[in-house]
């Protein structure tokens, strides 16, 4: 019996949430008494694995495996649980997971919480804790299935270095190449940090009155090692790409820092970035919504203060190199 954690990867590395799911499945090993088995496909160096507590590493590697397929990692996950007997998966709350973790629960006949925050509340019965209603409130729910997934939100948990052997053992599922979806191919951007990965996030709204002026949003981003983002009417009008549209309706973000420049803050941009642990505003209209929900809140006029925000956060790297 184990703790069974999916960890997701990308050109042979590991991602960020990958460590924090492995911490988490320690976690939630200790509790139980059992060992720590990540399932890693076409995934990078196993002993980083090791350094977050996973005590055997299942390396798949497949090329025909490269490209995300959600039925096909499905049945990895299901296929190596059943093999460790394993009574709890630890996923993400990644797309990908969110995608697959259905699939993984009907196969292994368990129940499914996404989005949860923290260790479970007991273990007998096996309680845990998630956010619901786009991140306004949280439930406690009781998973009774023998089986349990869990799905981690992002940055909820995050990184604990709990050194372990991570013994690597080469896994050969047995499942079907023959399910009905093909990937064709994969568009993505390369040269800077995705909304999804990202630590810090810099996002703006209408209050840039246009695209010529998204220079500073991307210095500043730049600077802090930052993605940008905009609001749903800034990529609705074309300034930028739909793929960094965040909100309820764009993509959700659990940044550490996220800094809004020129966003009044719709309810629908708020359920999508509560997550976020700090926020920051820049505005200058001191009414806007979005200062009921920061943590710092800066009334002003962007285009004076972004720059010289930037300058000092240069200076100050360059000092503290």
């Amino acid at each position: 019996m184990s703790v069974l954690v999916y960890t997701e990867s990308e050109n042979n590395t590991y991602k960020k949430v990958a460590f924090e799911a492995v911490s988490y499945a320690k976690g939630i090993a200790e509790m139980l008494g059992t060992l720590v088995t990540a399932v890693a496909v076409n995934g990078g160096d196993s002993s980083q694995l090791g350094k977050y507590g996973a005590d055997k590493v299942l390396e798949v590697s497949n090329e025909a495996y490269n490209k995300f397929n959600a039925e096909t990692y499905a049945s990895i996950v299901a296929e190596a649980a059943k093999q460790e007997s394993a009574n709890v998966v630890v996923l993400t709350s990644s797309a990908n997971s969110k995608f697959m973790a259905p699939l993984v629960a009907v196969n292994l006949e368990a129940g499914y919480v996404a989005n949860v925050t923290e260790l479970p509340e007991s273990t007998s019965p096996f309680k845990v804790t998630h956010s619901v209603f786009t991140n306004k409130a949280f439930a406690s729910t009781e998973i009774k299935t023998d089986v349990k997934i869990i799905g981690l939100a992002k940055n909820a948990y995050g990184l604990k270095e709990n050194q372990a052997a991570a013994a690597a053992e080469t896994y050969t599922p047995n499942i079907s190449e023959n399910n009905g979806v093909e990937v064709v191919s994969v568009d993505k951007a390369t040269d800077k940090v995705t909304i999804a990965d990202a630590e810090i996030v810099v996002s703006g709204g209408r209050g840039l009155k246009g695209p010529e002026n998204w220079g500073m949003i991307e210095e500043l981003a730049e600077t802090l090692g930052a993605a940008t983002a905009c609001s749903k009417p800034v990529s609705d009008m074309g300034w930028r790409p739909h793929s960094e549209h965040v909100g309820q309706t764009g993509k959700p973000v659990a940044s550490n820092l996220y800094i809004a420049i020129g966003i009044s803050g719709a309810i629908q941009h708020l359920a999508g970035i509560n997550a976020s642990k700090v926020k920051v505003v820049i505005n200058t209209d001191e009414e806007a919504p979005f200062f009921k929900a920061a943590d710092y809140g800066i009334v002003g006029d962007a285009f004076e203060f972004v720059p010289q925000l930037n300058e000092k956060l240069k200076a100050f790297k360059a000092q503290n190199a």
